[in-house]
Order: C-alpha cells, then structure tokens, then sequence
C-alpha cells in the first residue's frame, strides 16, 4: 500500500487537521474524529492551554496508522517556538522530532535532517512526523503573511488562497467555514477548512466532533474543488492540433523486436497512427504540425500496472511518460467521476483500467471500495462491479479465504478476472488454485514462502516480515511449487517492487537511488518525507537483514522472468516518478532493458487483451507513445527524460505539467512548428 504519511491516512482531501489557536485566555480542549470510508479510524485532541497545546493523535486504517504526541509552545502571534514530536510514524518506527527559536536562532531535528539558521524573530518550521494539528497553524500564519506567502524552515515557502465559503449543519449547530487552499508542504495542495472564529474545523478525513454526518457533504465540495483544478489543468495543458502531426528526426522502438528503428518519422491523424516512415528529409507539408525530435525515442506509453487514481496522479503519470494504469480499487464513485471527465474529454490523464476493491469485515480492514461481511454480500459486490464494467476484481487482506473460489468463479461467469493480495491465513497456492489471475504485490508472493501459516500478514508484518527473506533459498521445493503453479495457470505477478524498495530501505536523514534524480525538484515538505524511516532499526544485524533481503526481492523477479512467468510493473504510488523507478529495479534484477519496456508497454496491453490497438506504435493503432531524450534501451535511466506525452493523440509536455504543479522541469518541450492552413472562402465558413 502507498507509503506516504498523511495520504495513506486520509484520501479526500490529501491531508489531516485540526483547530489552531493564536493565543486564548482559558483552557480549551478540541476534539476532532478521523474517518476513513465513512467508518471512524482514529482521533485528535489538542488541549490548549494559553499559549500551550498537547496534541493527542492516533490512527488505525488497514492495520497501520501514525501516532504523535506533541508539545507545541506558541507566541504571541501564533508562530510555535518550542515544539516536540513524540509517537510512530504509518509503519511504527520511532519518532522523536524537536523545533525551536530562541535567542535569535531557530533550531530543529527530525528523521529527515537536522540543522539551525540565524532567526531574528520565529520563522515558520514544517514538521516531518507532524500529527494534523499543525496544518491550521500554518494557514493562521499564512493568513496575517504580506501576499499569504510565507519562507519556510528548512527551506521553500508556503502559498495560501481562499477557495471557497460555505456553511456546515444546520439550525444552531450550523457553521461559517472557509475552504482555504495550502501550497508548498507537498506534491499536492492541502485544503483546509477554518471556521468564522479562525479555528480550523476540518480537513480531509478528521473532522470536528459531533460533524461526522457532514463529512459526505463536504467530499462533495473536495470534490468539485479538485476537480475544477483538475479541468483548469486541461485546459492549459493539452495541446490538439488541426490536421495531421508529422514527428520528425525520432527513433521508434519496436517491443516486438526489442529494437529501434533507423531514424524515422511517426504521422498522426486524430487519435490514430497515420504511418511509420523512415526519415527522408524532405519538406514536411505545410497543412501539417511538425513535432521535431531532435534524434530521441518514441516508444509506446508506459503502464503502471498497479494504481491507485486520484486527479493529481493523472497529471503526475503524464508527466512521466504513464499513458494508461490498472487501478487497484478506489472510492468506486470517485473513480467513476474521473473515468467520465477523462471520456468527456474534461480531464487530462492516462487510460484507465478499473479493478473493484472488495475486503472482508475485521479490525485490520482496509477502507475502500466494498467491505463484505458475509459471502452473500462478497457476491453481491462482484456482481456490481460487473454491472459497472470493472475488468477484475481485487480481494485483500481480510478477505475469508473460504469466500475466495466462489467469489473467483462468479467473476469469471460475469467475464471478470482475479487478481489481489494473499487473504491473511490463505497461501499464494491456495489462491492460485481458487482462481487468481495475477497476485498483487512481491511480498504478498514472497510471504508464502518467508512466514508461518498462522501470521497475520492484516498487519504491518506482511512488509516488515520481508526482512526475513534473506535467508529464502529460492531453488528449495516450497518455491517451486509455487513457481510450477503460476506457469501451469498463466498467473502472473503485479511486483512494485519499488514500494518495498522505499520501505525496506528508508533511512533516517538518506536518499534512496530511485529519488536521487527528481528531489530537488520537489517542495520540502515532500523532500522530507522521502529522506525518512518506515522500518525500525535497532542494531546493524537488522540494517543488514533489509538490504539483503531486498536483494533477495530482485533476485526472485530475475527467477520468474527466467520462467516465463509474466511480470506487470506496477507502483501503489501516486507520483509517476515511482513507474520510472519501478523499471530502473527490474535491469537491476538483471533483465535487460529492452525487454523491461517490452513489458512496461506491450506486454501490458497483451495482458489487457487490447493489443490490437494498443502497445506498438503502427499505421491504424492509438496514438499513444512518448517521446524521451537517448536510447532508453541502452540506458533505462532515459526515461526520466520525457519531452512529451501523447494519449489518443493529444499531447502534452511534461516541463509544463511540472511547471503547473510547482515543480522544476526536468526536460524541455520538443519544438512544434504549427501547420499553415489556409482560410476557408467565406461561402464555406
């Protein structure tokens, strides 16, 4: 499951707060409820007392969730002084963070980094393990900030803007609130809601106590927000053309062969591939758009095979060269708007292939798409899933294993497949043989063989328990009866093994290799974030432990690969960024460039059974395909380097979706002479 602190908690709004308070004269508590799918996951209290405020925060939602006591000491104006963070972090390792300003220099340490600045007055500090407190002090102090921007420690600045006003409840209880918007901290805007007094009253899935019954109303509200950002970004974003679009000076990669081309040019007209020419210098017509390569490689689009939609991980996979993802589950309803604005034509975004979530009732449940309590409900659910033309449905952790082979078999009748995690207390044989298409995830595979039965993988264990693989011997009979059940079924496995990668490998205060090119990039709050721990490390033996099992990780991808066993490269993550990564891990698993695009492209569509018109690029098919800077076969690394995205022959360019969501470019727009048409005679018009 996706890694990220404040968005594996809450997914409406992108973050979690509660009320700040400037300076009251008596003691106050504030109470605020965490939700998640429409069920109570967690609390926050904030006793303030003067200028003082104890923050009491904890969450519970798919087995894991932060926990943070804070001590926060503000002044006069608001801005904290002294500011202790004590608690876990979503994987429970130990956090233990300080901030101050005194005398003149503000000080500070955290998971990510450590360090102190000459400060004449407080400077605002954004914490890296912070509970959802603290989210209403920065929008109090963006709001009395010259311009509602702020520079921030340790570096970067903070953006507010007013979104919207609105009124919560009714009668008595009803509240003035404002939906302010909060730039800067991560990838994404945070929206954070302030009532007519300043306090904060809700923001993503903790909302004041005794509201609860509000929250669907004020989903709806994100909703319509995110999503006029969202259509704004298409708008500026999408670039059409009149006619058709001749790409020049380009080498196109072949996933058949595994090859390029001699230099070539690529005709589109439409949605559609108008022809596939060698490149013979001749002029191109005047009628038509010419896109210059500039000796780069067009290949067809990349596929996250493992997603989890919102309207910000659209654009993010654009600007990484992503042209469609397999969506494994959702908010169904949520899920369904985004499908209807991508068709519309409203949004900007990959093709998408839906999978149904569907979970079975227990304390680890996970919140999302449909909890079953029975297998009468489980069936149900799979029935609606076809009646929406979901392509799979996706079983998880709680899930009866009993219920796995009727609910697989009524699938299939309806003409949908399988795929999922390992239920807890069931084995990858036994699902295999219940029906699996594909298993999500390589620790889901490599748990069967690494746990005993009786562990519960609904908890953090099904990631952390991966430390024990380095001592799996990959050739022993338990492996192999897994492996000679996967090629006789034609199961196939959804690795992100770049989602293990960043969990078992995370350091306190280090970038990791998949990060290193784009963080500086990033906002702060971001860059942060992703130089901190998930996994607890308490002596070098259990340092070790990760790393070789890791390796251990890379070489059972090599293995499978070897036996033919299909692979479909895939994230859980949101940033685009992480599908690069994923591919960079699979050649360093040994298995050669050329064939890692092979199966991040058509490969991909293969197993989507859309090949047909997806996967290469030829006369007649989608114009789906990127343009990127050097030989990605030679050097996987290249794919970082995208100019250029086109979906049904709509292109967009990558430095300009990053410049829209406030990060550095990373390579410029391919040059684009525009076709001279000549204007119709007026008896035409």
């Amino acid at each position: 499951m996706p890694l990220k602190f404040a968005a594996a908690v809450v997914a409406v709004w992108g973050a979690v707060l509660a009320v700040a308070v400037s300076a009251p004269a008596l003691a106050a508590t504030q109470k605020f409820v965490a939700m998640a799918g429409g069920e109570k996951v967690g609390h926050l209290t904030a006793e303030v007392t003067g200028r003082h405020v104890a923050v009491d925060y904890a969450v519970v939602n798919n087995g894991r969730g932060p926990k943070a006591r804070e001590q926060i000491d503000l002044d006069a104006a608001g801005m904290p002084v002294t500011w202790t963070i004590e608690g876990e972090s979503l994987f429970g390792s130990p956090v233990n963070e300080h901030f101050a300003w005194k005398a003149g220099k503000a000080e500070w340490a955290s998971q990510a980094d450590r360090g102190d600045v000459p400060a004449a007055k407080p400077v605002l500090y954004i914490g890296n393990d912070v509970s959802p407190w603290m989210l209403g002090v920065y929008v109090k102090a963006l709001l009395k900030a010259p311009g509602q921007t702020l520079p921030v420690l340790p570096s970067g600045q903070l953006r507010l803007k007013e979104v919207r006003k609105l009124t919560v409840g009714e009668g008595k209880a009803a509240v003035p609130v404002t939906v302010y918007e909060l730039s800067g901290i991560d990838l994404n805007p945070d929206y954070v809601l302030l009532d007519a007094k300043g306090d904060l009253f809700q923001a993503g899935g903790v909302i004041r106590e005794g509201y609860e019954s509000q929250l669907p109303m004020l989903q709806r509200v994100s909703r319509e927000i995110a999503q006029s950002r969202a259509e704004d970004a298409r708008r500026q974003l999408a670039h059409r053309f009149e006619g058709p679009v001749r790409i020049r000076n380009v080498r196109v990669f072949d996933p058949v062969a595994m090859k390029l081309s001699g230099p070539s040019q690529v005709i589109v007209f439409g949605d559609r591939i108008a022809g596939v020419l060698p490149e013979d210098g001749q002029p191109t017509p005047k009628d038509e758009t010419t896109i210059d390569g500039q000796g780069g490689t067009l290949l067809p689009g990349l596929h996250d095979m493992h997603s989890h939609t919102s309207l910000g991980s659209n654009l993010f996979n654009l600007a990484a060269g992503v042209t469609a993802t397999r969506d494994q589950g959702n908010d169904n309803a949520q899920l369904l708007g985004i499908v209807d604005g991508l068709n519309a034509g409203r949004l900007a975004g990959p093709r998408i292939v839906r999978n149904g979530f569907l979970e079975g009732r227990s304390p680890y449940s996970a919140r999302n798409g449909f909890i079953a309590d029975s297998l009468d409900d489980a069936l149900k659910d799979v029935r609606w899933y076809a009646d929406h033309g979901y392509w799979q449905v996706k079983i998880y952790n709680s899930f009866n294993p009993d219920w796995v082979a009727p609910v697989a078999a009524e699938a299939k009748r309806l003409g949908m497949g399988v795929t999922g995690h390992v239920p807890a207390f069931s084995s990858p044989d036994r699902v295999i043989r219940d029906g699996y298409d594909d298993i999500a995830h390589i620790n889901q595979l490599m748990l069967g063989w690494i746990l005993d039965p009786k562990e519960d993988t609904r908890t953090p264990l099904r990631l952390t328990g991966m430390a024990r693989a380095k001592d799996l011997d990959l050739s022993s009979a338990r492996v192999r009866t897994t492996v000679e059940l996967m090629k006789a079924n034609k199961v196939a496995l959804d690795t992100t093994a770049m989602t293990l990668e960043r969990l078992m490998l995370s350091r306190s205060g280090e970038v990791q290799a998949g990060d290193r090119p784009y963080l500086d990039h990033v906002p702060i709050g971001y860059q942060r974030y992703r130089r901190r721990s998930f996994v607890t490390i308490r002596t070098p033996a259990d340092d070790a432990a990760y790393q070789q099992s890791f390796i251990k990780i890379l070489e059972t991808m090599k293995l499978l690969d070897d036996e033919g066993i299909q692979l479909l490269p895939g994230t859980d993550d949101a940033t685009g960024f992480s599908q690069l990564r994923e591919l960079e891990l699979y050649v360093a698993a040994g298995i050669p460039a050329a064939k890692v695009l092979r199966l991040a492209t058509l490969d991909c569509e293969r197993y989507f059974k859309r090949d047909h018109e997806l996967g290469t690029i030829e006369r007649g098919k989608l114009a789906d395909f990127i343009l990127v800077d050097g030989d990605p076969t030679q050097d996987i690394g290249a794919i970082r380097n995208t100019r250029m995205t086109m979906v049904g022959g709509v292109a967009y360019y990558p430095a300009e979706i990053y410049g829209f969501l406030a990060i550095r470019p990373f390579s410029p727009p391919p040059p684009v002479t525009a076709a001279v048409v000549p204007a119709r005679p007026a008896a035409d018009r």
